[in-house]
Parts: C-alpha cells; structure tokens; sequence
C-alpha cells in the first residue's frame, strides 16, 4: 500500500451517526500503512421512504452497494487512478472480485489492514 492512491468506500445505515468519524479512523490506518486517500465514497442505506426496514442489509450481494453507486466509485477510481479501493465494511471474496474487476484495482477492507 506504500505510495498508493487510496479511495474509500462505506455503506452505512442512516441511523450511524458516527460514519465521518470511523472513515476519519480508516483513513488514519490507510495512511499509517503508507496509502494517500485521495477520495471518500459513502453510501447510506435507509435514507430514502421504504428502506428503513432493511438499513442493515446491503443493497446488493454482488458488489454491496447499489448498482449505480458501485458504476459511480468505479468511474470515479479510473478516472483519478486510484491504486487501491478500502472499503470500511467487511466484503465476501466475491463481492471483492466483482469490485475489483468493476474499479480495476483491488479492494481491500478496514479488517485486511
């Protein structure tokens, strides 16, 4: 991670009120290991009528953000040459392959750190 551009992703429910302080938090271990965060992506889930009943659940299985939100970040991480996504949420190995493959870099979680 040394020397890499770091962008970083969360899905957090709307009732977290401590997302800022706990991307602060991750963004202090990217840099510790070496990384520049270069962007932040947060995506909240029960914001919107209808989903306060599921403000736990991901959105999707395959990528865990909605899918236009993961097309989002993805194009956001080529356009700046992001070298490294870190997602503050836990991820499936294959909800890191699709991502990775989406943002053409690998993908990390706060727990790999």
């Amino acid at each position: 991670m040394a020397g890499a551009e770091v962008a970083l992703v969360g899905l957090f429910s709307a009732k977290d009120r401590e997302f800022e302080s706990k991307l602060n938090l991750l963004a202090s271990v990217v840099e510790a290991h070496g990384g520049q965060v270069v962007s932040r992506h947060v995506q909240r889930r029960g914001v919107s009528s209808g989903g306060a009943d599921k403000m736990g659940d991901p959105f999707s299985r395959r990528t865990l953000l909605s899918p236009g939100r993961a097309r989002e970040i993805a194009e956001a991480c080529r356009q700046r040459g992001v070298g490294v996504a870190v997602f503050a949420n836990p991820l499936t190995d294959h909800q890191r392959a699709v991502l990775a493959d989406m943002f053409g870099c690998p993908v990390l979680t706060g727990e790999d750190l």
